[in-house]
Parts: C-alpha cells; sequence; structure tokens
C-alpha cells in the first residue's frame, strides 16, 4: 500500500481515530474462537488467526519504536525484521490474549506521542526499501495496517459463518 507523505489534518484525525478503535476491533474480531478456529489460515497459504493476532502486536510495537526514533532522531533509519519468519517463531503458537493486552497498552502508550506530534514531516528511512518516510506515512501506513487485518480475521469469520 503506498502511503502519502503528508496527510490532511482531516486525514490524521481519522488514522488517528483508526488507531484508537483497533485494540477493540481486533479483540472483537477473535472473541469466542476456538483453538482449531484460531489455528486456522485466513486465505490458502496465509498466516492463521492465532498468527496474524501476533503479528499485529509485533508490527505496532515496531511502529512505536520508529515513530520515537523518528521524533528524538534526525532521519534515523530503522531496523527492518522478517516478518513470515517471526510468524514462524514459537510465540506465535500462544494464546492471543497476551498480543491482544499488549496491543491495547502500546495503543495507550502510542497515542498520546503521536497526538503530540507538531511536525508530521519528521524523517525516517528503510534501508530494505531504500526509501525516506514520513511521519504522517507512518501514521497511514499503521492505521491502515490494522484495520487490513482485522478484515482477514472477521472475512474469514463471515465465510466460515464463526
Amino acid at each position: 500500500m503506498p502511503t502519502p507523505l503528508e496527510l490532511s489534518t482531516r486525514e490524521r484525525e481519522t488514522a488517528l481515530t483508526h488507531l484508537r478503535l483497533l485494540p477493540g476491533e481486533l479483540c472483537a474480531a477473535v472473541a469466542g474462537l476456538s483453538n482449531a478456529q484460531l489455528d486456522t489460515p485466513y486465505r490458502e497459504g496465509g498466516w492463521t488467526v492465532r498468527q496474524v493476532v501476533h503479528h499485529v502486536a509485533e508490527s505496532h510495537m515496531n511502529a512505536f519504536v520508529r515513530v520515537k526514533l523518528a521524533l528524538t532522531e534526525e532521519n534515523p533509519v530503522i531496523k527492518p525484521y522478517e516478518e513470515d519468519l517471526w510468524a514462524n517463531l514459537p510465540d506465535h503458537q500462544l494464546p492471543p490474549e497476551g498480543s491482544l493486552t499488549l496491543v491495547d497498552a502500546l495503543h495507550a502508550r502510542l497515542l498520546p506521542v503521536l497526538e503530540g506530534v507538531t511536525d508530521w514531516s519528521r524523517p525516517w528511512t528503510h534501508p530494505a526499501q531504500g526509501r525516506t518516510y514520513t511521519l504522517d506515512s507512518l501514521l497511514a501506513l499503521y492505521a491502515w495496517h490494522g484495520r487490513h487485518h482485522v478484515a482477514h480475521i472477521t472475512g474469514l469469520r463471515g465465510r466460515q459463518g464463526w
């Protein structure tokens, strides 16, 4: 998903709202699922619901660190990570509750930081992509990211009649 380098005030508020809502939406998306359902891929060859929940927590932890780096350093180069390899580590077999709690607590910390940003053009560089982004880009990306993965789960639930 291409992310804009500059958001309008309205787009920024909409993205912040999406981030505020994500913990509850993610929790609701997996509520009542059995272990067998949590271990169902959301599409053929895709991650399981359980892996998706853990991925959202990990990805948004990285977002939090990236925001703080961008606010405290001049154009920091962030550390990329191998999402698919992380998704196959043993902790991705744990119950989702730990990651749901983590997303909730993380967003409780992330949102006040983002709400205090005065310069959304602050840059950060992704070395694997060879591209410089802004805090606006990061905000847009992670607001989309949470909705994207909740839709994977809710779409699967709808298709399966769960």
